[in-house]
């Protein structure tokens, strides 16, 4: 193949990944029309193509819809209304000052695209809620991993979870990415009979999301590349970018 078609090609492959990957973005608002079980099923057989050290795939995940996913999410909401289920701490505290500046730009954008005040506890409670219903949408995800394996192989899963959301994304379907579920583990475990050495990760919505749901149309900001990475004997003509 001539090096200049050769090219041309890997550079439209790059821009078709480059628009996936930079379009995909979390959504919380979810339109009825279902997934297809091919569909989903081949999500996940690209998403299998992720690396893990040795090779081991040591992700696992449920996918639920229908009834199933209803009853789960009864389950959880009940649990979680009960109180008999830890209040999550998601981050440390305290939070360095960086990562609490941008959790706070976060929780500004989202509740104002939702028009909750911050002050509005019940508001912000019932929205909250939401997460553990999938926000309506019509596929459920639950990501699992063995509990004796170490922090890497954690890596691994999460890896195994962006190529899900990328290759979701590729098709057209939207998806959310939630660590609201790991709190309740053990609800999820009983409903979905997993095994002993199993611990929920995470969670993650599917489906096909509203374009006009305020709450999508959220811009999220992002970091530029010279502000979170070290580049190191490259030439100096193009620093700064």
């Amino acid at each position: 193949m001539d090096n200049s078609l050769r090219d041309s090609g890997q550079a439209a492959i790059a821009r078709c990944v480059s628009a996936v990957m930079r379009s995909r973005h979390a959504v919380r608002a979810f339109k009825p029309r279902p997934l297809d079980r091919k569909l989903v099923e081949d999500v996940l057989q690209d998403a299998a193509a992720a690396p893990s050290g040795a090779n081991i795939q040591p992700w696992r995940v449920y996918v639920v819809t229908g009834t199933v996913k209803e009853a789960l999410a009864d389950a959880l909401l009940a649990a979680s209304r009960a109180g008999s289920v830890p209040a999550p701490a998601h981050f440390p505290d305290p939070l360095p000052d960086v990562f609490r500046a941008r959790l706070q730009d976060f929780g500004a954008r989202y509740y104002e695209s939702l028009g909750i005040d911050r002050t509005d506890a019940a508001a912000r409670l019932r929205q909250s809620e939401r997460n553990l219903s999938f926000f309506g949408a019509p596929v459920g995800l639950l990501f699992t991993i063995d509990r004796r394996l170490k922090s890497h192989s954690w890596i691994d899963l999460g890896l195994f979870a962006q190529n899900v959301m990328i290759a979701a994304k590729a098709r057209g379907i939207d998806t959310c990415p939630q660590v609201s579920f790991a709190p309740f583990h053990e609800v999820i475990a009983t409903q979905l009979q997993l095994e002993p050495c199993e611990v929920t990760a995470f969670g993650m919505s599917m489906g096909y999301g509203n374009p006009h749901a305020p709450v999508n149309q959220v811009a999220m900001p992002r970091e530029r590349v010279r502000d979170f990475a070290r580049l190191v004997g490259f030439p100096e003509e193009h620093a700064g970018r």
